[in-house]
Formats: structure tokens, C-alpha cells, sequence
């Protein structure tokens, strides 16, 4: 049987790529810093009171899971706010860094002995951290640490080959989610439940040749 561990699946985009893995037939662990009755009612092994901006909660959480191995990995969790030249926020740039960015390579690390030959991570990270699709500026503490997890994808997928496990640095799109819901939802945007189909479409074609590329949902490569 398959073990996918997912970040952040307590709601949004993490709940719904727990529900369809195990709809699939796959062992999930749900990772959260708090778990919701929308999670528990999945089904799914649930890991609450994980921080992936934390070093020891993360480590903690390695030590819990014990000898499991992992197939997929995938690097949900994440935060936003939208600070603006006029109104710059720099501890909440700082804690953008520490979850966004950070966040992953601490989880990815932490884990990677659970990882072996033919296993995949996958980055939800963002076009926002796109440097040639910035067309509208703002936003920095996003738009810096996703375009910071980027780079540090390109990085694992060369790091990693070598242990024949592939990366996938993914972009979901426009959802409405809880996340998102601040800024307004518009008809143009997606439900969690059609990104996470969408975002295992793309882990599911992952391979080393595509390792370390920066892909839409919709299986559009983007531009760095």
C-alpha cells in the first residue's frame, strides 16, 4: 500500500488531497497544528500539533512516525498575507520565510530517511513566487518565500536524484479557500476538491526527468 504524508490537511487544499489519497485506497498521515472534524471524519492518520515553521515540532514528529516509509510527500502547509510597500509587516515576512519556504526543507529533511528509490515530494508553492510573472509587485512576504521554495525545489531535485527520489514544484492556481477567503472569493476561481485532482494528476506524472520543473495544476509548465 501506498503512504502519502500530507502538511497542512486540517482544511483547504490539504483536507481534499487527504480525502482523495485515502479515497484511493492509499495510507495517509495528515499532518496539522490542529486537527478539524472535517479531517477526523477522512479517516486518515492523524499527526496534530505539528509546526512545520518549528525545528522541534518537526523533529518530533520524524521521531513519532518512527520507521515508516514514504512514498509521496507533499508540502502543503503554507501561509499568506499581503503586505504592501506602505505597510511592510517584517515579522510577518519573517514567518512567511520560516513556513513557506523554510518550512518544506525542514519537513523534507527531516523525513528524507523515510524516503527511498522511487519516492516522491512535491512543493505546493505559487506563480506568485515567479520573478517573470510578477506583473503587479506587493505582496513580499509571499512572493519572496514562494519564489524561495522554488529555488530550494530546483535544489532537492539535484540533491535527490541521486537517491532516485523526483520533486515536483507545483503551482495550484486561484482556490477559495479559508486561506484566500480574506481577499474574496471570485466565480473564476477553483474548489479545493478540482485543485487537489488536479495536483495529484501532476505528483502521479512526476519522473527524475521531470524533477526540479515548475508546473500549473492544469499541467502548464510556468516561467521562472
Amino acid at each position: 500500500m501506498t503512504t502519502s504524508l500530507v502538511t497542512g490537511a486540517n482544511r483547504g487544499i490539504g483536507l481534499e488531497l487527504a480525502r482523495q489519497l485515502k479515497a484511493r485506497g492509499e495510507h495517509v498521515i495528515a499532518t496539522c497544528r490542529t486537527s478539524s472534524p472535517e479531517l477526523d471524519a477522512v479517516g486518515v492518520q492523524v499527526e496534530a500539533g505539528v509546526d512545520v515553521g518549528d525545528d522541534d515540532s518537526v523533529r518530533a514528529l520524524a521521531e513519532r512516525l518512527g520507521d515508516v516509509s514514504i512514498d509521496v510527500l507533499i508540502n502543503n502547509a503554507g501561509l499568506l498575507s499581503i503586505e504592501t510597500l506602505d505597510n511592510l509587516d517584517i515579522e510577518g515576512i519573517r514567518r512567511q520565510f520560516e513556513v513557506n519556504a523554510i518550512g518544506p526543507l525542514r519537513v523534507t529533511t527531516a523525513l528524507l530517511p523515510r524516503l527511498s528509490a522511487g519516492s516522491k515530494v512535491a512543493l505546493i508553492t505559487s506563480r506568485m513566487g515567479s520573478i517573470a510573472d510578477n506583473g503587479s509587485g506587493g505582496a513580499y512576504g509571499y512572493r519572496m518565500s514562494k519564489a524561495a521554495l522554488n529555488i530550494a525545489g530546483v535544489s532537492l531535485a539535484k540533491d535527490l536524484a541521486k537517491r532516485e527520489i523526483a520533486v515536483g514544484i507545483l503551482h495550484p492556481g486561484m482556490v477559495a479557500t479559508d486561506m484566500t477567503s480574506r481577499f474574496g472569493h471570485s466565480p473564476a476561481m477553483q474548489q479545493a476538491d478540482e485543485t487537489a485532482t488536479k495536483l495529484l494528476a501532476r505528483v502521479d506524472e512526476l519522473t527524475l526527468e521531470s524533477s526540479g520543473t515548475f508546473w500549473h495544476a492544469n499541467g502548464e509548465q510556468l516561467p521562472w
